[in-house]
């Protein structure tokens, strides 16, 4: 009786084993699960969640092209992944809603994709509504695309005014708690905006296997005339020269301003940093000090206002 058993179990064994065998798991899917990431989320998951914070951090960002050896997914990848960062250290939901911003001056390059600021904001205000269906209270705006800065600005508006959400733009929370940096600064300021060393380097520690550093060009940039004698100001920090240089700088071709991204550079990128510099340290540096003064700011807001 005994031998029996044991040959039937054998056979259960080998059978479950052969079914196993013939039906892989997708060879495309290597994500891991990531705590407090709604996507990777169940419904149990939530409701525990829940019971623990009514916060939640959205992504704003992007879809396009970021020169010659970054993905056109950058900004809604680093965005993501910083989020999620936080969301490691201290409760709260990262939620990501959309992977498209407002990219109108980068769509001489194949990939990019654009949204209208309405179509956004309208968007992301009818998830916001969805969440707070759920019981979530209080939004953390996250900016990942600087072309999005007026559309979180009045998002966040919108949440507070017009909802019984609480809304903050989260880089201006958190810069009280930013540190400096401790990494040696280079010798000489260079421009680096679009794609350059800094969005290299944040690359290289969130997103490394993405990276393309082997197809990595320093750009030529062509700016007005205006423009160009204005860099040295906006590289000093000059607050003026900064807002009216950014007002022109990177606007869609049928403006007629010339300042598209293919009408300022050979590959997109926006500066003349020498990309070889960018490192996986720096992009850690930026992150962490990231990560730690918005847990910083979230800790606080919740001392300040308690879960109901």
């Amino acid at each position: 009786m005994k031998k029996a058993r044991l040959t039937l179990l054998l056979a259960v064994c080998l059978a479950a084993f052969r079914l196993s065998a013939q039906t892989p798991a997708n060879p495309l899917w290597h994500e891991q699960k990531v705590k407090n990431y709604l996507p990777h989320m169940t419904v149990p998951e939530v409701r525990e969640l829940l019971t623990r914070t009514d916060m939640v951090i959205i992504p704003i960002a992007a879809l396009e092209q970021h020169g010659l050896h970054l993905p056109i997914g950058t900004d809604y990848l680093n965005g993501v992944e910083r989020a999620k960062l936080v969301a490691q250290k201290t409760d709260v939901l990262v939620a990501p809603v959309l992977l498209v911003g407002q990219s109108p001056y980068h769509m001489e390059f194949p990939g990019t994709i654009s949204l209208s600021a309405e179509t956004i904001v309208k968007v992301h205000l009818e998830a916001v509504q969805s969440l707070l269906q759920h019981g979530f209270k209080r939004f953390l705006i996250l900016n990942a695309h600087g072309g999005n800065k007026a559309i979180c600005t009045y998002l966040v508006d919108r949440i507070n005014q017009e909802t019984a959400g609480i809304a903050v733009e989260l880089a201006e929370a958190v810069a009280p708690f930013r540190t400096p940096s401790t990494l040696p600064k280079g010798k000489e300021k260079v421009f680096d905006r679009h794609a350059g060393v800094s969005e290299t380097s944040s690359s290289l520690y969130l997103i490394p296997n993405l990276v393309r550093m082997d197809q990595a060009e320093t750009a030529r940039l062509f700016m007005p005339k205006h423009m160009e004698a204005m860099v040295p100001e906006v590289l000093d920090g000059d607050p003026t020269a900064n807002l009216v240089f950014l007002a022109e700088g990177l606007k869609a071709k049928q403006t007629g301003k010339k300042t598209s991204a293919a009408e300022m550079s050979t590959t997109g990128v926006w500066g003349i940093g020498d990309l070889k510099a960018a490192s996986a340290e720096r992009g850690r540096d930026e992150a962490e000090r990231f990560v730690d003064a918005a847990v910083k700011f979230i800790e606080k807001w919740k001392s300040l206002r308690p879960k109901n």
